[in-house]
Order: C-alpha cells, then structure tokens, then sequence
C-alpha cells in the first residue's frame, strides 16, 4: 500500500481535503497522514473509498463526517460531530470526543478509547458505536438502529426516546431517558458484545454489561398521555 503524508502546517486544508476526494479515492487502497491538524475542523469529510486516513493530533469540528469505506484513526481528540452520517468503514479517535459523537451515522464502526460527551449516537440510524470510557446526558437520544457499547458509565435520560438500537452500559446508569428500559440479557447480547469488543480491542467481560432498549410505548401517538410517559 503506496503511503503518503501531507502536512496542514504548510498545506491548506481544502487543499487536503481535495485531493482525498479526487486523487487518492480515484485510485484506492492508499494510505495518508495527515500532520499538524491542530485542532481544523472538517477533516477527511466526505470520503467515498477504501482508504487509511491517520490524523496524527488533535481535530475540530466533525471530523470524518459522511465516511464511507475509509478507515480513519484520530491520533488525538475530536470536536462535535466526529463521524456524523457515517455510512461505512471505520472511525476509531485514539482520545476524547465532544458532543454528538456518531450522530444519524447509517452504518460502519466509531470507536472512542476516552469518553464521550452529550448526545452520543443521538438519532443512530444503524451504525455501531464503542466507547472505552463514559457517555454524557441524552447520548442515543432517539436513536433508530444500531448498537452503542459503553464500557463506562452512563449520564442522564440515556436512551430518550429509544427506537430500535440496542445499548449496553458496563458501568452505572445515571438515569434512563422516556421509554428506554432496562432489559434482561440473552445469549445473542453476550455474543454482540464480545464482537464489538474484539473489533474494538478492549478486553472486557461480556458478563459485565448491561442491555437498554426500548419499551415501545412512543411508537404511537397517545391523545391522552397529557405529555406524559
């Protein structure tokens, strides 16, 4: 694999972001740091190939957003938004991330090794995401499909408004958002977990984990709840 480096210190990033679409993506299965990314926003956006992205820093503002086939490592933390509409491939941030981590991403893997802040997954649309620390307040908020692992712990209304996506929390829950409810595990959750686990590399027991989902009384419109659930 032909490896590249570009570096943002000298290098404009529209610059960098156009030749990630239009001369490494034409040609695939290349490989490219980028340097110096000093906290820019907007980083690798948009990518559309089978490519390795390596952020070597700290990145702004929805870094790989809209991914699909890439592999992107942020050797750093990340701003709002990281992996925002990821369709594909694979975002893994080597640090912390800011609010609405994952946020609508409609497949591939996000993996955090730190914490993740508000709204993680918020409106999940079936993407995996790993976090190896804690969530913040409203994380999966009205997430559709998808899992979301949390090896830490979990803040207020965690899964508010659940639809379909599954999350599992190993640390405590501060408490469960409108309609998420704690679940009992199965064999088939133990086998999920373990897989996101080893794609993750963290090495925690399966066991340990507990399942939120959705009780499904948001499902329809009720009249008379008053705006109560």
């Amino acid at each position: 694999m032909e490896h590249l480096t570009v570096d943002l210190a000298q290098t404009p990033l529209r610059d960098v972001n156009h030749f990630l679409h239009h001369t490494v993506s034409k040609n695939g299965g290349q490989s490219i740091s980028i340097l110096n990314p000093d906290g820019a926003h907007n980083i690798a956006v948009g990518l559309d190939a089978s490519i390795d992205v390596n952020i070597m820093g700290h990145a702004g503002y929805y870094t790989a957003g809209m991914n699909k086939l890439a592999n992107v490592t942020i050797h750093g933390n990340v701003g709002p938004g990281v992996a925002e509409n990821m369709m594909s491939g694979r975002v893994h941030v080597h640090g912390f991330a800011s609010v609405s981590a994952g946020a609508s991403a409609h497949g591939g893997l996000l993996i955090i090794d730190g914490d993740a802040s508000l709204r993680c997954g918020i409106s999940l649309k079936g993407a995996d995401i790993v976090i190896g620390g804690n969530v913040g307040s409203f994380s999966a908020f009205m997430a559709q499909a998808g899992r979301i692992l949390v090896c830490g712990n979990a803040g207020d209304a965690l899964g508010d408004s659940l639809y379909e996506a599954v999350i599992y929390v190993r640390g405590t829950i501060k408490s469960l958002g409108a309609d998420a409810q704690l679940e009992p595990m199965s064999d088939a959750d133990y086998i999920t977990i373990e897989e996101l686990l080893s794609k993750a590399g963290f090495p925690h027991n399966p066991k340990n984990f507990k399942r939120v989902a959705s009780a499904k009384q948001l499902y329809h419109w009720n009249a008379d709840a008053n705006q109560e659930y």
